[in-house]
């Protein structure tokens, strides 16, 4: 799969940013991204629905297709899809996954189970999508029910903004939970592009 033909990145709008950033960097000017909504992880048994929608729309206009999601918690159903139209996605369950690595995701995930995780993006969009996203500002009575059994805050940073580490440290203060920080940078996300979008020589 890797050569100069025209590819389409259709991507969760998490990862908008940096699929934009590497496209950039590495000057893949054959590359192009589509984006579908990142809210649809509130819904993840709508994303089949959405991925096909897209599929549909673009029709035959691109070479080849790379789907920028892990499961995401379709329950297979994504790749169900997604083999039937013969394209490859991330590796991994999740985002958190892809980014960290595997084996180290697996290492953080067994030494605390009650971990809630975030990325660069969610911490941005911290307010909107988890406060908002589960009614924490309007039935604040509900954050106990949500995070009984949390005990930990993983920030998995993909950059190294002082400013999104000082909003993460302040977003597990608000949820009450014991605070890390994990530098990830771009992890098999940018593994599988570079394996599937550079050039060949």
């Amino acid at each position: 799969m890797s050569n100069d033909a025209s590819l389409l990145i259709i991507a969760c709008g998490a990862l908008a940013h940096e699929i934009t950033a590497l496209i950039e960097a590495n000057r893949w000017q054959h590359v192009s991204i589509q984006c579908l909504p990142a809210e649809l992880h509130n819904r993840p048994e709508e994303i089949p629905g959405a991925v096909q929608a897209k599929l549909n729309e673009t029709g035959k206009q691109f070479d080849q297709i790379f789907m920028a999601y892990a499961d995401c918690g379709t329950g297979g159903m994504l790749d169900k899809l997604l083999e039937a139209e013969g394209i490859e996605r991330l590796p991994g369950a999740h985002c958190y996954e892809f980014f960290a690595g595997t084996d180290r995701f697996a290492q953080l995930h067994e030494r605390e189970l009650g971990t809630f995780y975030l990325t660069d993006f969610l911490v941005r969009h911290f307010d909107r999508l988890v406060i908002q996203g589960l009614g924490l500002d309007r039935y604040p009575e509900l954050h106990e029910q949500y995070f009984e059994n949390y005990h930990r805050f993983v920030y998995l940073s993909q950059g190294d903004s002082a400013d999104l580490l000082e909003r993460a440290r302040g977003a597990a203060a608000q949820l009450g939970l014991e605070f890390e920080h994990v530098v990830t940078g771009y992890g098999q996300l940018e593994e599988s592009l570079i394996r599937v979008a550079a050039p060949t020589v």
